[in-house]
């Protein structure tokens, strides 16, 4: 009788979540009614559920044809998350660990908010430098070094 009420309260969290957004970052937010999500049996742990329950949980998104994204954000996910991308354009996030549905749906929605923020992260820009006069100085000393211990350690006869 357990597992019927929390079937009932499944539904009533996914009404919430339809009018509501993820914040991805200060400047995007994402609507939940461009989140799609499939559920399917699971191969983790679950006894008899394994069988019985979809527990499973795929998150889709479609960055290609999303109204949430700028181009810059949408070509940063493209080229930052193209092994999670497939060639319609659809990002997958799947979750399975847990033998509720309910469960596995927030951590797939994590998931997806930490790729997202990961990937739209800005990147340090790396800038050339050169060696001071004192680091190569000091490498050569070094070099140096290493090489009289090694010649101590030779035999006479070499």
């Amino acid at each position: 009788m357990g597992q019927r009420g929390g079937g009932v309260g499944l539904r009533t969290q996914q009404d919430t979540h339809v009018n509501s957004k993820l914040v991805i970052t200060s400047r995007l937010s994402i609507p939940m009614s461009e989140i799609e999500f499939r559920t399917s049996r699971s191969s983790g742990p679950g006894g008899q559920n394994v069988n019985k329950l979809e527990t499973r949980v795929e998150l889709l998104y479609d960055v290609e044809r999303s109204s949430s994204l700028t181009d810059e954000q949408r070509d940063l996910l493209f080229s930052r998350l193209k092994s999670n991308i497939d060639k319609e354009g659809v990002l997958r996030v799947v979750s399975q660990e847990s033998r509720s549905q309910w469960k596995n749906k927030q951590e797939a929605i994590e998931k997806f908010v930490q790729l997202l923020r990961d990937a739209l992260k800005p990147r340090k820009i790396r800038r050339k430098t050169t060696a001071t006069p004192h680091s190569r100085e000091k490498r050569l000393m070094e070099k140096k070094c290493v090489s009289e211990k090694k010649r101590m350690r030779r035999s006479p006869h070499d």
